[in-house]
């Protein structure tokens, strides 16, 4: 009868067993190449075990270099934003210089073609009034201006002197409904007298015969009577001639030249003539 509990090898006898067989493969593996093959496809199988180990770090390197990256981006695109908004200033400033540099070099040009002595001066503020059209410049009795003045810009007549205070002075330009200014048709000679309407787009030229030479495109310059102010300063141009057949006079309606709203820099000229161009009635 076989016992039931055979008695294998002894402990020791497995662990020597199991250190020759790993010691013999050892010198096979250094001495030869017989196990490359095994080598190679228990490389292919382990391959997949070692991706599975590396993906908690790798997902870890991932998301650190995405959280990086996007932090990055951020910080880049507010830097560019900056100075986008830094060039963009610059640019508005840039266009700003260059408007003016444009408008002081007509103004310059305008000063040369005037033949009486001029100041250049600097609109500092608008009159508060809304009816009244008035400004005030920079420029007073200390520098030599006086009452009854006349005013250009770059392209025509704007108003006159009507205060002066030491280093300011008040302008009435010539749009304001109590001014009215002696005026000729700058193609013929014809006379007129333009008043202002309290619009800074118009004035019109009343009592005007129907048989007066005078169209649409007509330049109207001032024409000196009255030593309101000098002779041959562009006032306006003609806009439209407006017939009624049951009356003897026509209505001009022009435009002024000057850029009543616009113009910051003018001129003052200094002449003789210092009479008003106030209308004393209505």
């Amino acid at each position: 009868m076989k016992p039931l509990f055979t008695k294998g090898p002894s402990m020791a006898s497995r662990v020597f067993g199991f250190g020759l067989a790993a010691l013999l493969l050892i010198v096979v593996n250094i001495y030869t190449d017989w196990l490359d093959p095994v080598r190679a496809k228990l490389g292919v199988i382990a391959t997949p075990f070692y991706w599975f180990t590396d993906l908690p770090e790798r997902f870890g390197g991932w998301s650190q270099d995405a959280l990086r990256s996007r932090e990055s981006l951020q910080q880049e695109n507010a830097a560019l934003n900056a100075e986008l908004l830094i060039l963009k200033r610059k640019l508005q400033q840039m266009a700003s210089l260059t408007a003016e540099n444009l408008r002081l070099r007509q103004l310059m040009n305008s000063a040369e073609m005037v033949q009486d002595r001029v100041l250049v001066a600097e609109l500092i503020g608008i009159s508060p009034d809304p009816l009244a059209h008035k400004v005030v410049i920079n420029k007073g009795a200390e520098q030599g201006v006086y009452p009854g003045q006349p005013l250009l810009d770059a392209f025509g007549l704007m108003g006159q002197v009507v205060a002066v205070s030491p280093y300011s002075s008040e302008v009435l330009l010539i749009t304001d409904s109590t001014h009215a200014l002696p005026v000729q048709v700058n193609r013929n000679g014809v006379r007129a007298v333009a008043e202002g309407v309290g619009d800074l787009y118009q004035l019109k030229l009343r009592h005007v015969s129907g048989t007066v030479d005078i169209r649409a495109g007509d330049l109207l310059v001032s024409s000196g009577l009255g030593q309101r102010f000098p002779v041959g300063y562009p006032v306006a141009e003609v806009e439209s001639v407006e017939h009624d057949p049951g009356r003897p006079f026509v209505t001009v309606n022009a435009r002024p030249k000057a850029q009543l709203n616009r113009s910051r820099h003018v001129l003052l000229v200094f002449s003789r003539q210092t009479d008003t161009g106030v209308r004393s009635g209505g």
